[in-house]
């Protein structure tokens, strides 16, 4: 049992030039009747799954890293008041649980050196009561300095985290982290949105395929490709609704945000090309002026003021964020203006997709199409609530 970059080569080197083998590798390949292949999408979940294998099926010729001493071991002490992380070559405490083993120590440090970055944890049993250096570095919470009710359950949540992506759990890690991020945000805790979506980012960036050294200097295109396919998705998906659309060269999508109608701002993003182009991004303080909130009439007035700038070029497609009240009201606008753009809206709840005769389209999670929208709908939101943020703190500080 191994893991290779290279699969034919690392199998194909048992069963050619069988005089150089050694005895123990001759009767290995003696005994071999199938050989089969699980394809990881990373180095890290490679090292996993390999120890995770070795650990559950304990194969004759990988006898050495099954009695638990002669290879190291990931040990977290989960019944203590704050767990903490370390390594070990033996399971003789019942109140740990243990990960690997692996196939060497280089092995199970690149690991841990990873997956600390995204989850910092403590990493010796009795932390002294004062703030260490690996705090400074991001690595370390320091539970007993910030001993209270809410840091411990943060913390443990964080252990949980980590335990899963040691599981080999990284799908359900990424759901209980967006899971995390949209309740933070609907609270309006952005700042702590902010760092789970970058433990999102992290987790995605060591779990998908890797690409070879200056791979995107030899093939400059790799990005645009991967771009063009989100793009060819997205216009399949939408080629028999109402809002079909020719060519997507240049998409814009708005937004509105605000605290119960006060000081409320629209956003305008553009992606051309599948890509964010921030030098077109465009913020609108709206000059709403009746009692009574209405996310409706907002959006109609910064459409309004976005076509009185007939410089700007059209977009090939409109988004907006909500469902059928935001497209009807968009709608509204194109129509009065005489205008043929076709419209859809991204609902945030079950992220479906609004079409231009109000008609819903439903898409797996990890449909590019759909992840190609969340991310244009996310950083309209992101742009509008950073504005929003500024007047408010403008306003906070002239009070």
């Amino acid at each position: 049992m191994g893991k290779a970059k290279n699969l034919r080569q690392r199998a194909s080197s048992y069963f050619t030039n069988r005089k150089d083998l050694g005895e123990k590798t001759k009767l290995l390949v003696s005994k071999v009747k199938k050989i089969k292949h699980v394809i990881s999408h990373s180095e890290i979940e490679a090292l996993l799954l390999e120890a995770s294998y070795i650990k559950k099926f304990q194969p004759q010729y990988n006898m050495r890293l099954t009695d638990g001493k002669a290879y190291p071991l990931i040990k977290i002490s989960i019944k203590d008041e704050y767990p903490y992380v370390t390594t070990s070559r033996k399971t003789d405490d019942p109140a740990s649980i243990y990960f690997g083993p692996y196939p060497n120590a280089g092995a199970m440090k690149l690991v841990l050196k990873t997956v600390r970055k995204i989850f910092p944890f403590q990493s010796v049993r009795n932390h002294p009561k004062k703030v260490c250096l690996y705090n400074h570095l991001d690595l370390c919470p320091c539970p007993p300095v910030f001993n209270d009710l809410n840091f411990k359950k943060s913390y443990k949540k964080n252990i949980k985290h980590l335990i899963n992506f040691l599981d080999g759990k990284s799908k359900k890690v990424l759901a209980d982290l967006k899971k995390d991020r949209d309740m933070n945000t609907k609270k309006e805790n952005f700042e702590i949105s902010a760092q789970i979506q970058k433990r999102i980012d992290s987790v995605e960036i060591i779990t998908n395929p890797s690409y070879k050294l200056f791979e995107y200097d030899t093939n400059p295109n790799l990005k645009t490709d991967r771009n063009s396919n989100k793009l060819n998705d997205l216009r399949e998906q939408l080629k028999n609704s109402s809002s079909a659309v020719v060519s997507l060269s240049r998409i814009e999508c708005f937004d509105i945000s605000n605290i119960q109608g006060k000081n409320p701002v629209g956003s305008m993003v553009v992606f051309t090309h599948g890509e964010k182009n921030t030098s077109l991004y465009r913020k609108f303080k709206i000059r709403f002026t009746k009692d009574e909130p209405n996310d409706f009439a907002m959006m109609e007035e910064v459409l309004v003021r976005r076509f009185n700038h007939p410089e700007w070029p059209f977009p090939d497609l409109i988004i907006v964020d909500g469902g059928k009240g935001q497209v009807s009201s968009a709608l509204k606008i194109i129509k009065a203006l005489n205008l043929s753009i076709p419209i859809i809206g991204l609902a945030k709840r079950e992220e479906t997709i609004v079409t231009s005769d109000l008609s819903e389209i439903h898409l797996p999670k990890s449909s590019n199409a759909l992840l190609l929208l969340m991310s244009i709908r996310d950083e309209a939101h992101r742009f509008a609530i950073t504005y929003h943020r500024s007047l408010r703190s403008k306003g906070f500080i002239g009070s």
